[in-house]
């Protein structure tokens, strides 16, 4: 079931409507007492700064602290942190709240934002070396911490799941956020995601809500299912996906010179800071390059192989930009998580996304502040081959997977780059797009794990044959290729506003408006 609400009177955030399906009972709305609404208004006001909650996150708040669990669908950067956030401090029995996160870089963000407004917060990942994770383990069994962050795989080790059984009061509440890693139906499935069912009986069962920007009705039904819980147990809240200030269309190109026009025809419409996606580091700079001599607007390229201070340096000059600036940030998807400016003009999908979730995903960086806001996909028939070589990478046979496991474990270093791993498993001419996604999927299933020092990873356990079965990866495969057809669907679409509510099954007419 999803719960619907009005919207907050006066909100610039457009999208803070809720919507239902039909023909599913409402549940009770969430009864709390005098004394927890008091503490939400109390948290709220002190710890965050904020003077009340936007409609959705109300509902959510007071549905955890009435001891209910909740399925929450927000876009990014509309507040779905603060839905498990202020619940965790403002629930009065003791124990802490427990966050499951598959992004590193994006907990030690939240932890180093939460402990700049006071909070106890800590993360345990691979990034840590054994004497502090230790440490940390030690001080969350002492009670010095409110929230805890960590990927699933950390349940897998005794010495963390024995620092949270002691705890006064254990888990007292757990967050799955990209819940979608859940559900094999989701966009970026996750081994160790599919086990937060277990992990959650394990945890005694507290007080549940999963999240995530985007999930289709079969992803929804599967994270419940997985979670085991149902609709009754666990009602869906979700953000209305269609907002009116963002203009959507897609338009056809032809060769490079096409394209850069393009970028700049809407650029010059929409004065302001924009986004243009690039699926290619090496197609990104070398637009880069064209653009610089056409236009004077400042440009700035963010991509995955860029130092980590490089990256900082973007991220600085993009959050400050004004408008006046006229910013035009070059990028491939490695950036976007965790970024909240709520005056970005427009997006450009300057090379096609693989999917509708990222897609959807990207274009709601746009117009947070309610503003009038483009974002436009530009289709070439040669960029499809790229997405296509994606899927191929993105879905290596369990075959290779064995070599590059096999490779990693027999490594006479402790740890590795990629370009080390693809010398000893498939030699000089070995394909390193290829052997990338082998070490991206090796890291899902928990066998390869990142080390504290950039691109550089170690073994974590054994791989285990049986746990990769061709089957899956065949049909993991053509779920991957219907995701691009679909993406083809709303390149040939007059309304790609339909597209988006017709795959999320978001009927027009079943989202609340007030």
């Amino acid at each position: 079931m999803i719960l619907r609400g009005r919207p907050f009177a006066g909100s610039p955030f457009l999208f803070d409507h809720v919507m239902r399906l039909p023909l599913l009972p409402m549940p009770d709305a969430p009864t709390i007492t005098a004394s927890q609404r008091t503490r939400i208004n109390t948290v709220l006001r002190d710890r965050f700064g904020f003077d009340a909650l936007r409609p959705l996150q109300q509902l959510v708040i007071e549905r955890l602290m009435s001891g209910g669990d909740a399925l929450t669908i927000m876009p990014t950067g509309s507040g779905k942190s603060l839905c498990f956030q202020l619940p965790a401090l403002a629930m009065e029995q003791p124990g802490i709240t427990l966050v499951f996160s598959p992004l590193i870089a994006l907990m030690e963000d939240q932890v180093s934002a939460l402990r700049a407004k006071g909070v106890r917060a800590v993360y345990i990942n691979s990034t840590l070396d054994k004497k502090e994770r230790l440490k940390r383990y030690a001080q969350i069994a002492n009670n010095e911490f409110e929230i805890v962050y960590a990927t699933p795989e950390r349940m897998h080790k005794p010495e963390f799941v024995g620092a949270l059984e002691a705890v006064d009061g254990g888990v007292k509440l757990l967050a799955i956020d990209e819940a979608h890693c859940i559900s094999r139906w989701g966009h970026d499935l996750r081994p160790a995601y599919q086990l937060v069912g277990e992990f959650r009986k394990q945890l005694g069962s507290p007080v549940t809500i999963a999240l995530t920007a985007t999930a289709t009705p079969d992803c929804r039904e599967d994270i419940k299912r997985t979670l085991g819980l149902d609709d009754a147990s666990m009602p869906t809240f979700a953000s209305a996906i269609d907002r009116p200030n963002l203009s959507i269309e897609s338009r056809d190109v032809w060769d490079d010179d096409d394209k850069v026009r393009e970028i700049l025809e809407v650029a010059n419409e929409m004065p302001g800071t924009g986004i243009v996606y690039f699926a290619l580091i090496k197609d990104l700079d070398r637009y880069a390059d064209m653009l610089r001599k056409q236009t004077d607007r400042p440009i700035a390229v963010y991509h995955g192989r860029l130092d980590p201070s490089q990256k900082k340096r973007v991220y600085k000059r993009f959050i400050g930009a004004t408008p006046e600036d006229n910013l035009l940030l070059l990028a491939t998807n490695a950036f976007g998580m965790g970024v909240d400016k709520p005056d970005i003009r427009f997006i450009i999908h300057a090379q096609l996304p693989g999917s509708l979730e990222s897609h959807y995903q990207e274009i709601g960086r746009a117009g947070r502040d309610g503003l009038p806001s483009k974002c436009v996909l530009l289709y070439s028939e040669d960029d499809l081959a790229i997405q296509h070589r994606f899927i191929e990478w993105a879905n290596p046979s369990a075959d290779l997977l064995v070599r590059i496991a096999t490779a990693a474990e027999e490594s006479v270093h402790e740890d590795f780059d990629e370009d080390e791993l693809r010398l000893a498993a498939l030699g000089k001419g070995g394909d390193g797009g290829r052997l990338q996604h082998c070490v991206i999927t090796l890291g899902k299933l928990g066998v390869l794990e990142p080390t504290s020092i950039p691109e550089r990873w170690r073994m974590a356990r054994h791989l285990d044959h049986s746990t990769i079965d061709p089957a899956e990866i065949e049909a993991k495969t053509k779920r991957d290729l219907q995701r691009l057809l679909n993406v083809l669907e709303l390149t040939r679409s007059e309304d790609p506003k339909r597209v988006i509510l017709d795959y999320f099954c978001l009927d027009d007419e079943n989202i609340a408006s007030g």
